[in-house]
């Protein structure tokens, strides 16, 4: 496969994000609304289910792919490994853990999204401060650290679940597998998407140094160990900030930055934009089709997206070894 020009692939996924966000607002549960022809005519109830449901929602989701990709890019630059992603390093599991604790407590709204947000911190946390030795820390240290504190994160939610009852199971399971049902306010995700998009892209060279190897990157002058602290922080603040607004949605930090490599190379300044504008493009169409599918009845979004990520995911593999 050809590579493509960086610039070309970009606004290619601009206009793809762009149309999915307005076919989000143009499809409905019932099939294809007329809703365009609805606004025009002033028709109310179509007014408040374009710009306060369907708006909302769609760009809840467009900023949690970016935010996902963006920290899935992040992370495996970071371990210089293909198969990281953001949830990699239990930030998804102590999220997890904080909202469904409140959520069995009997809490909902936004106590559960500061829950989630309060777990995701004291897992970053955790996983920096026990893998940050005497010597500083390596990478295979802090993915240890990482896969450990998310093991047990795991064990915890299963014990979570086992105690809830059949009231509140439906919704603690929908929230681990990702739901933007309930998502009001989206603005401050998406502003934070958007300046996390120039922001990584300032490091973009570094971040090709490192992923070449220590070494190389500080013979180059990069301060690795400043570098690397950033990176990890800025990667959890992402992927903290996703899993409050939409619990844990697997594969879009995983697959599209695989993706945007084989088309366009691996220097950061191509990948970057192009993985975050694929992320939110693809989100936005998972979640669409997500409440339409079975409509009325909504499936979770986090199955989605692994029933897409997986033979890509394949796909992609088997086109590396090719």
């Amino acid at each position: 496969m050809g590579r493509m020009r960086a610039g070309h692939l970009v606004l290619l996924l601009a206009a793809a994000a762009v149309a999915a966000i307005a076919v989000s607002l143009t499809l409905g549960s019932s099939g294809l609304d007329a809703a365009w022809q609805r606004l025009a005519d002033g028709d109310p109830l179509m007014r408040t289910i374009v710009w306060e449901l369907r708006l909302p929602r769609a760009l809840a989701a467009f900023g949690t792919g970016v935010v996902l990709a963006l920290a899935g890019v992040l992370m495996q630059a970071l371990l210089r490994n293909p198969l990281a992603d953001p949830y990699v390093l239990g930030v998804s599991g102590g999220a997890a853990v904080g909202a469904l604790g409140l959520m069995l407590a009997g809490a909902a709204g936004l106590a559960v999204d500061f829950g989630a947000a309060i777990g995701a911190f004291g897992a970053m946390l955790l996983v920096f401060a026990v893998a940050h030795g005497p010597g500083g820390w390596t990478t295979t240290r802090l993915l240890l650290t990482g896969v450990v504190v998310a093991a047990g994160c795991g064990a915890i939610v299963s014990l979570l679940l086992s105690l809830s009852d059949d009231l509140r199971l439906r919704g603690m399971l929908f929230w681990l597998l990702g739901d933007f049902g309930y998502v009001q306010t989206p603005w401050w995700l998406l502003g934070l998407a958007l300046a996390a998009i120039p922001a990584c892209l300032f490091a973009a060279r570094p971040l090709d140094a490192l992923a070449r190897g220590e070494l190389q990157a500080r013979l180059l002058g990069v301060p690795v160990r400043g570098l690397r602290i950033a990176i990890y922080v800025a990667a959890s603040l992402l992927t903290a900030a996703a899993v409050t607004t939409a619990g844990s949605i697997g594969f879009i930090g995983l697959v599209t930055p695989h993706l945007v490599r084989l088309l366009v190379g691996s220097s950061h300044r191509a990948v970057i934009p192009a993985a975050a504008l694929a992320g939110g493009a693809l989100l936005v169409v998972a979640d669409l089709a997500a409440r339409t599918i079975v409509a009325p009845r909504q499936l979770p979004v986090g199955a989605l997206t692994a029933l897409i990520g997986v033979p890509l995911f394949l796909w992609l593999m088997h086109r590396r070894r090719a």
